[in-house]
């Protein structure tokens, strides 16, 4: 699985989920761009792993025309896209803010949107091109607490399906990656008793690490994949069988 000469733009990649999927796909050989809305962290991280910055705030149709604009200008392509800015907002329904549920989807859901509109453009030209989205277990399971995320992942997989029978014609893959309980900086701030009763759902009895996501990320995107396309891939420690 090398990624020699390949292109890829992660988005959220300064931490986390993403920041373990950068350090792998550059690991197989792959020229990775991490897009971040904190500068200041994405500077950091692109020096420390060997990534390229590039700031863009996910909501703004603008900055994403910009960000991958630039990246077309510097390497002429985007082989891989990898879509993994996402945040929560959580609260039970009847006292949840409008603002936290609209923050939320355009995050999770419209970020990914527009990001894949721009990106696929030149995927389509030159007919090739492998994109995974990351999703989460209660997009497909909910989760009390989390009707905001949890439609925002919901929405997310209904968006693979999509996108991935509109351009199977044209040689691009289109996937999903739906994590469980990933121990990461956003999971960190949970209380412990939610964690708690996590971890005792949880048939393999403990938490994934950012790295065995980005496992399944690096092989929905390599040609071991290409027979697979419009997929959820759960990795959930059987969280949700």
């Amino acid at each position: 699985m090398r990624f020699n000469g390949k292109i890829a733009l992660i988005t959220g990649g300064s931490r986390g989920i993403g920041k373990a999927i950068a350090e792998r796909l550059i690991k197989e050989g792959a020229k990775v761009w991490i897009a971040d809305i904190n500068e200041e962290m994405l500077k950091e991280t692109a020096s420390a792993i060997g990534a390229y910055p590039v700031k863009m705030d996910v909501t703004s149709e603008e900055e994403v025309i910009s960000g991958v604009k630039t990246i077309i200008e510097k390497d002429e392509k985007i082989d891989f896209l990898v879509n993994n800015a996402g945040i929560t907002k959580d609260g039970l329904l009847m006292r949840m803010k409008l603002s936290d549920w609209e923050t939320v989807l355009k995050v999770n859901l419209t970020g990914a949107f527009l990001v894949t509109r721009e990106v696929i453009k030149g995927m389509i030209r030159r007919r090739e091109g492998a994109i995974v989205n990351i999703a989460s277990v209660v997009g497909e399971m909910g989760n009390a607490g989390q009707a905001n995320y949890s439609a925002s992942k919901a929405g997310l997989i209904g968006f693979t399906k999509s996108v991935a029978k509109e351009v199977a014609s044209r040689n691009i893959r289109v996937n999903a990656v739906a994590p469980g309980f990933v121990i990461t900086p956003m999971t960190e701030k949970l209380p412990e008793k939610v964690k708690e009763e996590y971890f005792k759902a949880i048939p393999l009895g403990r938490f994934s690490t950012p790295e065995e996501i980005a496992s399944v990320v690096a092989f929905l995107l390599s040609d071991e994949a290409s027979y697979i396309t419009g997929e959820v891939i759960r990795v959930n420690g059987g969280l949700y069988i």
